[in-house]
Formats: structure tokens, C-alpha cells, sequence
């Protein structure tokens, strides 16, 4: 069964519509259809378990619920019993041998934003955050690439804590308005940057706390860099690739600076061809 089969017409249509748009498309596109229809079918769900954590529908508790009827369907699944919503994840899940805990992981992540707006939270709990929200999603993955679990795992802890400090710095805006603040606290408290999401947004020393981020999503960027040198170069096409748009995504943010979270930073067309060409043909 396919993964458009699988999700749905409509739900596959909308996921789609969603990844077409996502720094992530193009990597997915490298991939031969088996691996790219395991990735599709991951990104779907985190998709849609984020869309529960995220569009504000209903309690928080409700928005919980479901949730854990996610977490429900996946212990079916991986009990033998009927699936329920994430059948369209059994095939990556047989091929692959894709971990459950890995998605129970990732619903953990989710959670953390509908029990309550994440404002300014400690530097261990940031670092939590992260490893839910991005770096399993990176260990689901690198079981799809082919890699084995060792050195796989320490590029998804380094690559996905990088992807996810660059989110956070390009987002700072949008999650203002949606009463978020992921900046770390230690460091707004010391650059004296009021721990309210829209306060902080004008505050002098804002540069300096999102500078102190960016320079851990480097440090994260360089080890990720060191993991993939040790896995195999035709594995690595989708990760170097990611990497590599996420780095530039940064790099252009340092540019533009810290003191304008109104002006939204994304790729051109061509910066996209130019690392699809680098990174994922060589």
C-alpha cells in the first residue's frame, strides 16, 4: 500500500501541499520512492500530531486527548491489532524497522506545547524540548537512510537540536503571537530581556540572547557535520542536504540581523537549486 493510499485523497493532498512548501521537500525528492515514501508518510505524522499541538482547536486537555489517540492507534499497530489513523505508517514502519519509541517520543514533544505555552524555558529543558521535537524525528529517519543506530543516532542528536535552535530563531515572531517564548531563560535573565514573549521582542538585549543561540545551533551544525563524515556519502545525500539549507537559513538570519523578528527569512528559488546541486547530487 502506498502512502497516498494509505493517508487518504484529501489528507494526502494536504500533506503534500504542506511538504511541497517545507525546506525538507527537496531532500525527500532525492530519495528513491520506497525511502521517499517512508519519509512522506514521517512527515505526515509529524504533520498532523503538530497541527494538534499548534491550531488552538479546543482544551488543552481535548487537544491532549487526542494525542494520546495517537499513541493509542501506534500501540496497536505495533501490538498486531487494527491501527486505527496510522495505518498509512505501516509500511515505512515493516520496511524500516522504524521504533516505536521514537514516535512515542516525538508525541512527547508535542505535548509539551499543549499542556502549556512554552515560555522561556531552562537551558535542560530547551535541550528536552529539542531532542523530542526534532532529534527523534532525525532517529526515525536515518533508519530510512540505511545507517546503523550508533553513529545514525549521534548525527540525529546533533543534526535535529540544529534544525530545531534555527526553527526557534527564525520563528521568534510567530511564536510571540501564539504566547510562546522558546529563548532560554538563564540567557534572557542575563542580558536583562523580560521573560514575556511580546515584551522580549523589543528588548535591547534580544541580540544578544538569539547570537548566544545561533552560535549553539553552529556548534551543533559542525558536530552533525563530523557525524555524517563518518556514515556512508550516498546515505548522507538527504541529511547534508537539510543541513545545508539550514545552515544557510541561519546564516542569512545572522545577516539580517536580530533586531527585525518582523522580517521573515526563507530561501530564494535559486539558493535552493545551487545546494540540491552541492549536496544531494555529488
Amino acid at each position: 500500500m502506498s502512502t497516498t493510499e494509505s493517508l487518504g485523497a484529501p489528507q494526502a493532498k494536504a500533506a503534500k501541499k504542506k511538504a511541497s512548501g517545507s525546506s525538507f521537500y527537496l531532500a525527500m525528492r532525492l530519495m528513491p520512492k520506497q525511502e521517499r515514501d517512508a519519509m512522506f508518510a514521517i512527515y505526515a505524522f509529524c504533520r498532523r500530531v503538530d497541527d494538534i499541538a499548534d491550531d488552538g482547536i479546543g482544551t488543552r486537555a481535548e487537544r491532549h486527548e487526542k494525542l494520546e489517540a495517537w499513541r493509542y492507534d501506534l500501540e496497536s499497530l505495533y501490538g498486531g491489532q487494527a491501527p486505527g489513523r496510522v495505518a498509512f505508517l505501516a509500511p515505512a514502519i515493516a520496511r524500516f524497522g522504524l521504533r516505536k519509541e521514537d514516535f512515542f517520543t516525538i508525541l512527547d514533544g508535542m505535548d509539551m506545547d499543549v499542556a502549556e505555552d512554552i515560555v522561556a524555558p531552562d537551558l535542560p529543558t530547551l535541550d528536552l524540548y529539542c531532542e523530542r521535537v526534532a532529534s527523534a524525528v532525525g532517529r526515525l529517519s536515518i533508519k530510512v537512510f540505511g545507517m546503523e543506530e550508533g553513529p545514525g543516532f549521534d548525527l540525529a542528536h546533533h543534526l535535529g537540536r540544529a534544525l530545531q535552535l534555527t526553527n526557534i530563531l527564525r520563528d521568534v515572531r510567530e511564536d510571540a503571537e501564539r504566547g510562546r517564548l522558546y529563548l532560554p531563560r538563564e540567557w534572557l535573565d542575563e542580558a536583562g530581556v523580560p521573560c514575556d514573549p511580546h515584551a522580549a521582542l523589543s528588548a535591547p538585549g534580544l541580540h544578544r540572547v538569539c547570537a548566544r543561540v545561533a552560535v549553539l545551533a553552529h556548534d551543533h551544525f559542525r558536530d552533525a557535520r563530523e557525524a555524517m563524515a563518518r556514515c556512508d556519502a550516498k546515505a548522507m545525500k538527504p541529511a547534508r542536504l537539510m543541513g545545508a539549507t539550514y545552515a544557510a537559513i541561519l546564516a542569512r538570519l545572522e545577516r539580517r540581523g536580530w533586531s527585525r523578528p518582523d522580517e521573515r527569512v526563507s530561501l530564494p528559488a535559486w539558493q535552493k537549486l545551487w545546494l540540491a546541486l552541492r549536496y544531494g547530487m555529488a
